[in-house]
């Protein structure tokens, strides 16, 4: 039986938690949601389905040691006591990475070195006295150590890249939206119950899709594809790696794929109900070029248009899902930008005064800012009345500029920026009276 762990962004461990019940069946004290990812108790089928099947996780881990520590020989001593060798041979290149919290030691470069060298001496005594070698660029197995104030955790990455790699991306626009992300907004909305492993009927529409990466996680899950369908693992690199097993665990997903989440019989004849568009057709076509790469571009519609123009696309209300720009993130403005600075940098709330080059740049994009999510609410008022509006931004004053009231909040984390998807039920606009 192995521990796993596989850490998430803040704010999405409850959904992380419901989609591994999902996955797995795991419930009680074999799926525990803890400050920043779950721990799973598991075999290694479990460790290779969450890879190929999660959306939400960055990673999975897998735990071989647990014990205090109060300086760096500690860490030493841990790791000198792992028998790696059961892992990965000395052939194989390995780096060490580490994360703390609140730990006590004034250097985690030298508790790095310190982890490394337990990690290739207990190679050299118990491997023939060889010892593997050190890439840290692109190295074939990848050891992770956690620190908190007292005890120290060493885990072997069965990952290796990040999951929210998925390996369809190769289009991109400035600062995309990390698919992992793209994924937690889904759930966070209720269009997609990871529990259930099941989606919403209503139409889904985001009008600032960029590259796609929304509403290209949307129509995987209504397909029923694995994200890691298309890419590589570093459990494949490990000793303990059976090709048996993993290969009835990917023909198994191949099965799924015919069977979308919501439970449609036939996905040929179920009626498109993800929709993408953006005012930069440049994008749109990045999007479309990666919709084909992650085999969902007959299960999507994307269009090129303004979100301050572009009408419903299906009489039914649905989901409006969207990360409006801010911070570093291109124009989205259309429109509404051209007054400012055009498709130059769109930059509002706290993180463009900071970036702003003078009191004249930020009030032009403050003004823009304001100007652009104003029309915006005018404009879902005037045509997208019954529908649900999710936006996540790090600006807390974001309802106050659209001039509309959110019903939830909820905190996400995108990168290090501290942000919030709200929801805004949308009615039709009040005409004057008389």
């Amino acid at each position: 039986m192995l521990t796993l762990f596989l850490p998430c962004a803040g704010g999405v461990e409850e959904l992380l938690a419901d989609e591994v019940h999902g996955l797995t069946g795991l419930a009680g004290q074999d799926l525990l949601t803890l400050r920043g990812g779950v721990r799973v108790r598991g075999d290694w089928a479990v460790a290779l389905r969450l890879n190929l099947w999660s959306r939400l996780a960055q990673r999975v881990l897998i735990e071989l040691a647990h014990g205090p520590y109060r300086h760096e020989d500690d860490l030493y001593a841990l790791a000198a006591d792992v028998a790696w060798e059961s892992w990965f041979s000395p052939r194989q290149t390995f780096r060490v990475d580490i994360t703390a919290q609140a730990s006590p030691l004034r250097s985690l470069n030298f508790a790095t070195l310190r982890v490394k060298d337990g990690v290739a001496d207990a190679f050299r005594a118990r491997a023939g006295g060889v010892r593997p070698s050190i890439d840290t660029r692109a190295p074939q197995v990848r050891v992770q150590a956690h620190l908190d104030a007292s005890h120290a955790t060493l885990y072997i990455d069965s990952s290796g890249e990040p999951l929210f790699k998925r390996g369809w991306r190769q289009d991109k626009g400035d600062a995309p939206l990390k698919e992992t992300l793209a994924a937690a907004m889904l759930a966070a909305s209720g269009w997609w119950q990871p529990a259930a492993r099941r989606v919403a009927d209503a139409p889904l529409y985001d009008p600032c899709c960029g590259s796609g990466t929304i509403v290209i996680e949307a129509a995987q899950l209504v397909l029923g594809l694995p994200p890691g369908g298309q890419r590589r693992f570093a459990f494949e690199h490990l000793r303990p790696f059976d090709p048996a097993l993993w290969s009835a665990i990917k023909k198994e997903a191949i099965q799924d794929d015919s069977t979308p989440t919501s439970g449609q019989n036939d996905v040929k004849t179920t009626p498109i109900r993800v929709f993408g568009s953006d005012v930069a057709h440049r994008m749109v076509d990045f999007a479309q070029r990666n919709a084909e790469r992650a085999g969902v571009a007959h299960a999507l519609q994307l269009r090129g248009g303004d979100a301050l123009q572009r009408l419903p696309p299906t009489p039914q209300p649905g989901v409006l899902l969207m990360n409006p720009p801010y911070g570093e993130r291109i124009a989205a403005a259309g429109v509404a930008g051209a007054g400012a600075r055009g498709r130059e940098a769109f930059q509002t709330g706290t993180l463009a005064r900071q970036r702003a080059t003078g009191p004249v740049a930020e009030a032009a994009d403050v003004n823009a800012g304001d100007e652009f999510f104003t029309r915006l609410a005018a404009h879902w008022k005037s045509h997208y009345a019954g529908w649900n509006a999710w936006l996540l931004t790090p600006d807390l004053k974001l309802p106050g500029r659209l001039r509309l009231k959110e019903s939830r909040r909820v905190p996400l984390w995108n990168g290090p920026i501290e942000c919030r998807l709200f929801r805004f039920d949308l009615t039709a606009r009040r005409e004057p009276a008389g």
